[in-house]
């Protein structure tokens, strides 16, 4: 089992999770959030094309997270995963209007999907959507938590993500850079609310709590490019876990993440 990062960031978010059993693979892609020219120059440089994809996974309807997700389901006939909040939605745009429902699949917090070689189990988060979701994924020997937009760290998510081989966190601000930044007010108390977006040290906080001995990868993701740095969010991740910046992995905007095996 690996996934890499297409790239992660408010400009956009995908990532690739595969698992391999013998002969057979399933690739699953979480968001979409690109154009598609832009998506399969990115897929390209991971050795990857649409045809290459089992599934659509989009965690919630933000821009930045589905992108050109029902035109490539569409074009490519490639089944779409979501919850039923988030295809409401989406419900009014013309695409899903348009959409062919026979790709459409509605799941929510709880369920167990069953995707080829993979195994994806949807969690509730709190975020400012409707009914947003992030997810853990399991070739049945290894187990990957992906977790990049959530406000705060409720006790249902810690539980999903703990007994995780990998996790890919969101690190999304320093508190400082934010507070001391250009957004204004209103965007300042979004993020910093309890269904807004992860701080460095929040973060650090819940993966203090799932951090575990058979942890081997943990990559930091959705940095902001203007209230964040890679070494921040890494250096935060780092102490909570008694480990060296060095260890920590960052998912950035513009090149993602290699490909990371389990």
């Amino acid at each position: 089992m690996r996934f890499c990062s297409l790239g992660s960031g408010s400009a956009g978010n995908a990532t690739v999770i595969e698992a391999s059993q013998g002969i057979t693979s399933t690739r699953v892609l979480v968001d979409c959030g690109f154009s598609e020219r832009e998506l399969k120059r990115r897929l390209a440089r991971a050795g990857l094309a649409p045809e290459d994809l089992d599934a659509l996974f989009v965690t919630h309807e933000h821009g930045d997270h589905v992108g050109c997700a029902l035109s490539l389901s569409q074009r490519h006939n490639i089944p779409l995963w979501t919850s039923r909040g988030t295809w409401r939605a989406l419900s009014t745009s013309r695409g899903a209007t348009d959409f062919d429902r026979d790709l459409l699949h509605l799941c929510r917090s709880g369920d167990v999907l069953g995707l080829g070689d993979l195994q994806l189990q949807p969690f509730a988060v709190p975020h400012d959507a409707n009914e947003p979701l992030q997810l853990s994924a399991s070739d049945g020997q290894r187990r990957l938590g992906v977790l990049t937009d959530t406000g705060s760290g409720t006790e249902p998510l810690l539980a999903a993500l703990r007994g995780c081989d990998a996790l890919l966190l969101e690190c999304n601000h320093d508190e400082d850079l934010l507070r001391a930044g250009r957004y204004p007010p209103s965007l300042k108390r979004r993020i910093l609310g309890s269904h807004g977006h992860l701080s460095n040290l929040a973060a650090a906080q819940i993966l203090a709590q799932c951090h575990h001995a058979g942890l081997k990868r943990v990559a930091a993701a959705h940095l902001s490019e203007q209230n964040n740095t890679p070494a921040l969010a890494a250096l935060a991740l780092a102490t909570a876990i008694d480990a060296g910046p060095a260890d920590i992995l960052v998912a950035t905007q513009a090149d993602g993440l290699s490909w990371q095996a389990l």
